[in-house]
């Protein structure tokens, strides 16, 4: 099946997974700026973008045929935003000859809330998934625009949001509904401890869907996790603060050795 990528630049290669709804298009700008200095590569998940359906959307399906599009010549970066890190992180724990470090931007190994995890809550989820029959689209765009919220130009970064959506079709409810499906069911705090690979993880001070609380967490199941919180970033750091990000980016890669 056809999955589709679009490569930005030369150099050692950084693979781009976007996020729930999205698209390559929603990096295109950022990758651009990033390919200055890596060759960077940007993939539709299945059934998103320009990428053929696949007939389960769930992370195992995911991984297995992202594998098929990883550079074949040297083991890549991984940098996954929101759902797209979930996928990064199964991928490096499928895959890890392949992998040779791993970004999560605004992601978290358990999205939902519990007594010991930062995280959504569930019914917040679960609103999401009741709403999307009734309202696709609508649902969606309160989805983006919880992803600005306290953002002091989330007006211009909503904006930006609402283009990449609108740039290619919407996936389909079920495809929509398995990537929630994912979020809420899928925990992989153990796969994080556990990956051999270096990790940096980005969070911003202002995530409503990643909540910075979560930090510390993180730090405890992985202490060795490059940490990074960029405080007046949201959900969306590659939008708002795309220099800082990639100078967190290139900052990892080099004293880690990841690229």
């Amino acid at each position: 099946m056809f999955i589709h990528t679009e490569t930005y630049g030369s150099g050692e290669p950084l693979l781009l997974i976007h996020g729930w709804a999205m698209h390559t298009g929603i990096w295109r700008v950022f990758a651009k700026q990033l390919a200055h200095y890596y060759q960077v590569i940007c993939v539709d998940l299945p059934g998103h973008g320009h990428s053929e359906k696949i007939p389960s959307f769930t992370l195992e399906n995911i991984s297995l045929h992202l594998e098929k599009v990883l550079p074949a010549a040297s083991a890549c970066t991984l940098v996954g935003w929101s759902l797209g890190g979930v996928v990064a992180l199964d991928l490096a724990n499928r895959f890890p000859e392949r992998v040779k470090s791993l970004v999560m931007i605004g992601s978290n190994p358990c999205f939902v809330k519990t007594p010991t995890w930062s995280g959504i809550k569930q019914p917040v989820l679960d609103k999401f998934a009741t709403d999307l029959t009734a309202d696709c689209r609508g649902t969606l765009l309160r989805f983006l625009s919880l992803q600005v919220n306290g953002l002091q130009d989330y007006k211009i970064v909503f904006k930006e949001l609402k283009e990449a959506l609108h740039a290619c079709e919407v996936p389909e409810t079920d495809v929509l509904q398995g990537g929630l499906a994912i979020l809420e069911q899928q925990d992989l705090r153990p796969q994080l401890a556990r990956v051999a690979c270096p990790v940096q993880a980005i969070l911003g001070g202002y995530d409503t869907l990643v909540p910075v609380a979560v930090a510390e967490q993180l730090l405890d199941l992985k202490p060795n996790l490059n940490l990074n919180v960029i405080e007046k970033a949201a959900h969306v750091p590659f939008l708002s603060h795309p220099e800082l990000l990639i100078s967190l980016l290139r900052d990892f890669l080099e004293t880690s050795d990841g690229v």
